[in-house]
Formats: C-alpha cells, sequence, structure tokens
C-alpha cells in the first residue's frame, strides 16, 4: 500500500491516510512513514482501529519505547508500561476529582516537548485516542524548524551555541504549582542545546518549551526572557496548527523538531482517554533492555506534587 500525505502547513504538519497501521509495516511502508515524519514533523492518522497492543506494537519500529515507573502495590489502569497514561482518569477510569492531579495537568497546557528534563531525550510520541470530549481538549502543535530558519541572523549568531537547563518541575511551576526554586533547583535537571540539526530532515531547529528554565552562561532573568522570547516567536499563527481529536485517531510527532500544548476543556466533567507511547531518541533499531531513567526522576519529588495521585505516566 501506499502512503497518501495532505499538508497542513506549507512547511509543517500532514493528515496521513491508505496504511493499515493495525498490522505489520513493509520495509518500504515504515520508510512512508518515517519520510513523512522527516518531512512534515507531525503526521495524523484518523481512525486508525488500533487496540493498546496494537499501539505498542505499531511504535517500536521507531525504537526503544519509554516506560512508566513501577510501583510495588499500585495498581495500573493501562495493560503495557509502555503506555503513558495522558488522560483525566483515575485507575479504575473515573474522571478524577482529586486536585493534585488537575494541578499537575495544567502544565500540559504550557507549549512544550515531552523529556526535555530527561538527558536521553524523546524523538516520537505516539499519542491515540480512546475517548474524547465533545467540545475542546485539542492538541497544538508547533513548528520549530520554520520558526528557527526564519529568525534574523543575528538571533541565530546569538543563540547557536547556547544550552538550555531543563526541569519538570519547573514546568509545573510555571503552571501554578506551590513548587519553591529551591526545590526546582534541587531536582534534576537536563542540559539540550536550544538550536540542533535534526538529523531526518538536516533542518536546524529550536528545542525550547515550559521545561526550559535557564541558558547556561546567561544570568536567570536574561536567559528566561531570551526563552520566552523564542518561544513567542514560535507560537506565530504561521507556525501553528491544531488537532480536534476523534476516537481512534492517532497523531506522531517528532519532539526533536517541534512543541506542542494541550487545549483546554471541562477537565473535571467530561472524559479524556489519551494513551502515549514515547520512543528514545537515537535508540534505532528497537532495544529492548535499556534503563528506566523515569523512576530516577521520581524519586525525589515535591511534597506539594502528589505524584501517586497525579499520576505521573501523562508526562
Amino acid at each position: 500500500m501506499s502512503l497518501k500525505v495532505e499538508p497542513i502547513l506549507p512547511r509543517f504538519g500532514a493528515e496521513c491516510s491508505g496504511l493499515d497501521l493495525t498490522k505489520p509495516l513493509s520495509a518500504e511502508e515504515l520508510k512512508q512513514v518515517t519520510g513523512a515524519m522527516d518531512k512534515w514533523g507531525v503526521c495524523i492518522y484518523r481512525n486508525t482501529g488500533l487496540n493498546d497492543d496494537q499501539h505498542v506494537e505499531f511504535s517500536r519500529n521507531f525504537g526503544y519505547l519509554e516506560r512508566v515507573p513501577q510501583r510495588e502495590g499500585q495498581r495500573m489502569r493501562l495493560p503495557h508500561r509502555e503506555l503513558f497514561d495522558a488522560s483525566n482518569l483515575t485507575v479504575d477510569g473515573d474522571i478524577t476529582q482529586d486536585v493534585a492531579a488537575i494541578q499537575y495537568r495544567k502544565g500540559d497546557r504550557l507549549w512544550h516537548t515531552d523529556s526535555a528534563f530527561m538527558e536521553k531525550r524523546t524523538s516520537y510520541s505516539l499519542l491515540l485516542a480512546h475517548a474524547v470530549p465533545g467540545e475542546g481538549g485539542e492538541t497544538w502543535f508547533a513548528d520549530t524548524r520554520s520558526a528557527y530558519e526564519d529568525l534574523p541572523q543575528e538571533k541565530k549568531d546569538l543563540i547557536d551555541d547556547k544550552i538550555g537547563i531543563n526541569s519538570l518541575w519547573w514546568s509545573r511551576k510555571k503552571a501554578g504549582a506551590d513548587i519553591t526554586d529551591e526545590e526546582v533547583e534541587a531536582r534534576m535537571q537536563a542540559r539540550h542545546p536550544i538550536v540542533h540539526t535534526h538529523k531526518g530532515s538536516g533542518r536546524k531547529s529550536l528545542f525550547i518549551a515550559a521545561h526550559t528554565m535557564g541558558i547556561v552562561g546567561m544570568e536567570k532573568e536574561e536567559g528566561r526572557a531570551l526563552i520566552k522570547e523564542l518561544i513567542d516567536h514560535a507560537t506565530q499563527p504561521q507556525y501553528i496548527f491544531s488537532v480536534k481529536w476523534n476516537v481512534g485517531d492517532l497523531v506522531i510527532w517528532d519532539n526533536l523538531c517541534s512543541m506542542h500544548r494541550g487545549g483546554d476543556f471541562d477537565y473535571e466533567t467530561l472524559k479524556r482517554d489519551m494513551r502515549r507511547t514515547t520512543v528514545r531518541e537515537g535508540t534505532e533499531p528497537h532495544t529492548r533492555d535499556l534503563d528506566d531513567p523515569f523512576s530516577e526522576l521520581f524519586s525525589a519529588i515535591p511534597k506539594v506534587v502528589d505524584i501517586q495521585k497525579a499520576r505521573v505516566a501523562g508526562i
């Protein structure tokens, strides 16, 4: 079968069809999928028919899948550790009313890249819709390659060698969680260049988002002002689009050339069940026996964040 591609923006995003993702792909079909990702950065597949097992198996085509930390004695809602729970549901499938969980999820409404706060970055994220609200709950995407390319040359010269400092707890603090600067500074941070060359396309891209709390070698406020300026630039209307979800839709995005954020919806009364696999950068072909750095990340949690109730699987 042949992949059909319909671009959304001139340089970013595409609706894809023509392949049955529930079945194993041939080498040529897989090449078509990755080729579309390299070119468009975000690919939308409607009404895929994928179940949890097929979602995980399809995702393995692209590399090692990160896994949810194991917690002794705690039940999990989803059947595979490779599925990150990006829903507003309890382990029993009810809409959560827990204040900590609701507060934690507010960070998803900020422009971010998945797992930028980890030393080993995420490449693809593959998000599958199982239940969607009738109103709201869309996902927005931003083109960080075109945004970089359109910067003035003097700005490119300023940022090309800069290193960003990234923290999960910084983005949660920005979203309103009561976490002190001292608590953020005391916990895991990851350093990544804020400009890098995207391997699949050879194009340079920004790598910034809500997790980026500072820039190495710059005063704190100066660095944060620069980060805000770059995010504001990359999220102008010409670089962004939104996806309105239907049950069965799968969206694949490349975190190394995009940012995304969740849209608002009535979190306390409308069910939204979204499940995500995430591929670790540089792990092609798939390797099964890698470490689980998320367990280390969540070994030191700010007291104000009840991670058991907030269900960290949706980061």
